[in-house]
């Protein structure tokens, strides 16, 4: 994973800092496992299908129009950074669940990007307010680096679940390792509980 752009100091420890981690303060390091696309916002489309009654896709238009949701506290990246108060504004996933109706089978959810990346979640870890879609960072758009237009945002689980230029959530019957669960990540992610490679 490359990290780019990030010469920050490590703060002192706070009592919320998962196990491992240290705040990054103001600063917001941009990592990523490949070229950054520039993505026009009226191409772009959301699509929820797989084990779904309602296969649905949405235009940026459309998604706009969904009833609007706010996420308020850190994130956490499995390189060991946590950055706290940030806001990120979007659409909250359970909208497009709801929308699309899992069926009793669905289990998991294999979030996709425009570029292909794939990320893997049990379907109870987006469910019940805890994942989001996201187009705005502290009332600003996402920038391309943090992937914008749009990306996932999971923020109890570590970051890369959270997927950049997320176009596509898919439900699944069973647990389909992502690119980076592929390569020694940790099927779950839980920064409280260090699950950061296969194993721990």
């Amino acid at each position: 994973m490359a990290q780019f752009g990030f010469t920050g100091r490590r703060r002192p420890p706070r009592d919320d800092l998962p196990p491992g981690q240290y705040d990054v303060g103001t600063e917001w390091p941009v990592l990523t496992a490949e070229v950054t696309p520039q993505i026009d916002p009226q191409r772009w489309t959301m699509s929820v299908d797989g084990l779904v009654e309602h296969p649905t896709t949405w235009s940026w238009d459309e998604m706009h129009a969904l009833p609007p949701s706010v996420y308020e506290g850190p994130i956490h990246c499995v390189t060991t950074w946590s950055k706290f108060g940030t806001t990120f504004e979007g659409v909250s996933v359970d909208v497009l669940l709801d929308a699309a109706a899992p069926t009793a089978e669905a289990s998991h959810v294999l979030a996709t990007s425009t570029t292909g990346y794939t990320t893997n979640l049990p379907l109870e870890h987006v469910r019940g307010g805890q994942a989001w879609v996201v187009w705005s960072f502290d009332g600003k758009p996402l920038t391309h680096d943090h992937g914008g237009p749009v990306r996932l945002l999971v923020p109890h689980l570590y970051f890369w679940k959270s997927a950049k230029w997320v176009t596509r959530l898919t439900l699944l019957d069973h647990d389909q390792h992502g690119f980076w669960e592929r390569n020694g990540y940790h099927d779950l992610g839980d920064p409280w509980r260090e699950q950061r490679y296969q194993g721990d």
